[in-house]
């Protein structure tokens, strides 16, 4: 049997190690986009790319500040939420001509939220057979793209979609 070893992988697995703060906000507060994959910030949003994605091309819309769900959303933070999403979207369909997409949050831990207290947004593009056997039988994820390369192909077509947008 092969084994493909994936120690990167072992934070997330595991819980990661305990920190202080929340992952969003430390990203927030970071300031290096290019380290951290925050590929575009509004007034009220930024977009980053997942660190454990399922899929290459696997995008979070991360609010602003600490709230935990949708309903605790402002009215002005849920009128760009749209526009945002729209932007991801055809930034996806243009770069990777997915058979599909996926969008959707996990409201709570019990609805599978690996981040429960921050609200975001998933969004990824899916293609017919990007799920295999490596995923069923080695619970492995195959990724052709790196974060670095999904971030290269991803933050020229957002900042095209979104200039003069006021987002």
């Amino acid at each position: 049997m092969d084994r493909l070893y994936t120690p990167w992988r072992y934070d997330y697995v595991s819980g990661g190690p305990a920190g202080d703060g929340c992952v969003f906000c430390d990203c927030l507060e970071s300031g290096d986009d290019a380290v951290e994959h925050v590929l575009h910030r509004s007034r009220h949003w930024y977009v980053i790319l997942n660190r454990f994605p399922y899929n290459s091309g696997h995008l979070l819309l991360v609010l602003n500040r600490h709230a935990g769900s949708l309903i605790d959303c402002t009215a002005e933070e849920l009128a760009d939420l749209s526009p945002l999403l729209q932007a991801m979207e055809t930034a996806l369909r243009r770069a990777y001509d997915p058979g599909g997409v996926n969008c959707g949050y996990n409201g709570g831990a019990g609805a599978g939220a690996g981040i429960p207290d921050h609200f975001h947004v998933h969004m990824l593009p899916r293609w017919r057979g990007d799920t295999n056997f490596m995923t069923v039988v080695g619970d492995t994820r195959i990724m052709p793209r790196t974060l670095a390369q999904t971030d290269a192909d991803l933050r020229p077509l957002l900042a095209e979609l979104l200039e003069g947008a006021g987002l």
